[in-house]
């Protein structure tokens, strides 16, 4: 058969068609209503860190090609957040790598890290990139999945113990997680280290979130007993500083593990954002009230949008962290929630984001629908006015 023969995009990635954000976000533009589906802020983080890319751009650092690993100003400031933080000591030169944002982060790792064949473990619903990542590493993906518990999502410990195999390589944590709010707690971490520890696993974190908790600390699990030279931690600066579009993230990790992913990254992107690394290491700096000023921010938006949805009729999983909450339409009288989405615009000017595109087992996810509410507190009171049409009919 010719070159022709067969579809031009390859097996692996045959499954993964436009992402359904791209859709929405379209549907959205269309139909002039308000969009949240895909999670970007609609303000820009602080001007104080706009002003040093604006300062590092005139300054001419970063606009040629910045060193492999990153800005030493950048690695350095992640070591001192790691620090100031948690309490963790990372080297600037031998455990920091700085990446095109958290995406290229994770495609790294796993590409560097997984054989085809090799299984990797993930928590569903999962980041849609993930999927993705694993089928381009050419490994196979096994889902665990959190399931409803009350008014959040829980962890089963024995079915992540389960699904371990002799041909698990690695598990992919997200903690905060994305859609559904859940941050794993301290004895969940624990857990999960000791089975990395006893099969000999290594874990991925993705830990973007960690600054947008609400009532409930964030614990890197490269913190706990065995782990330190089995875990790569990925976060970025898109989330906890409101600029997604500079994407800049960072991989930490002991130095075999962060070599080895440079080996990948120097193929992907090469390097990335430039000045912008400049201004992250200033934003990283920031004092203590920023942070926590941009929690109390996110916590008051979160308790206006989740009042809302649950007046509108939604049954609502109040968020520990991450800027997102995931619903149950079932009360509304609704199972579908890729048909709910796509009406929803009609309906009542709204977009949100069907909670099944992040699953496997998609009929577990079909009744779920995600809303961000990282938006203008005006943006979100007008979504909440035009929702509560959904339970008066």
């Amino acid at each position: 058969m010719g070159a022709m023969g067969r579809p031009p995009l390859g097996r692996r990635l045959a499954a993964f068609g436009t992402t359904i954000f791209a859709e929405m976000s379209a549907l959205a533009v269309r139909t002039g209503a308000i969009n949240l589906g895909q999670g970007f802020p609609d303000t820009d983080g602080p001007e104080e860190v706009r002003e040093a890319a604006v300062r590092a751009l005139r300054d001419g650092r970063g606009n040629q090609y910045p060193p492999g690993p990153g800005v030493p100003e950048l690695r350095t400031a992640v070591t001192e957040h790691q620090r100031r933080w948690y309490g963790l000591d990372v080297d600037p030169d031998t455990e920091v790598l700085i990446t095109a944002g958290a995406t290229e982060a994770i495609a790294a790792s796993l590409l560097a890290l997984v054989e085809p064949g090799d299984e990797v473990i993930a928590l569903e619903p999962y980041y849609d990139s993930y999927a993705a990542c694993v089928a381009m590493a050419g490994g196979v993906r096994v889902p665990v999945t959190l399931h409803p518990d009350g008014d959040t999502f829980r962890l089963d410990l024995d079915e992540l113990r389960a699904a371990v195999t002799d041909r698990t390589r690695l598990i992919l944590l997200n903690t905060p997680h994305n859609p559904t709010g859940t941050v794993l707690t301290h004895d969940e971490l624990a857990a999960v280290a000791e089975l990395a520890v006893e099969r000999d696993l290594l874990v991925v974190t993705d830990e973007v979130y960690e600054h947008l908790v609400f009532g409930t600390a964030h614990t890197p699990l490269v913190s706990f007993p065995g782990m330190r030279e089995r875990t790569v931690t990925i976060s970025s600066a898109g989330k906890t500083f409101s600029f997604t579009g500079w994407k800049v993230g960072w991989v930490t990790a002991a130095p075999e593990l962060v070599t080895a992913v440079r080996s990948a990254k120097q193929y992907l992107t090469y390097v990335s954002a430039g000045p912008f690394q400049y201004a992250v290491a200033e934003a990283l700096r920031l004092p203590d009230a920023y942070f926590d000023g941009i929690r109390e921010d996110l916590r008051a938006k979160r308790d206006l949008l989740a009042d809302g949805l649950t007046d509108a009729g939604f049954q609502v999983f109040r968020p520990s962290g991450t800027y997102f909450i995931t619903t149950d339409i079932r009360p509304l009288g609704e199972t579908d929630g890729f048909a709910f989405c796509r009406s929803l615009p009609e309906r009542c000017g709204v977009v949100a984001v069907p909670n099944a595109v992040f699953y496997d087992h998609q009929d577990q996810g079909s009744p779920f629908v995600r809303f961000a509410f990282c938006k203008r507190e005006s943006v979100l009171t007008e979504a909440v006015g035009r929702l509560k049409g959904l339970a008066t009919g």
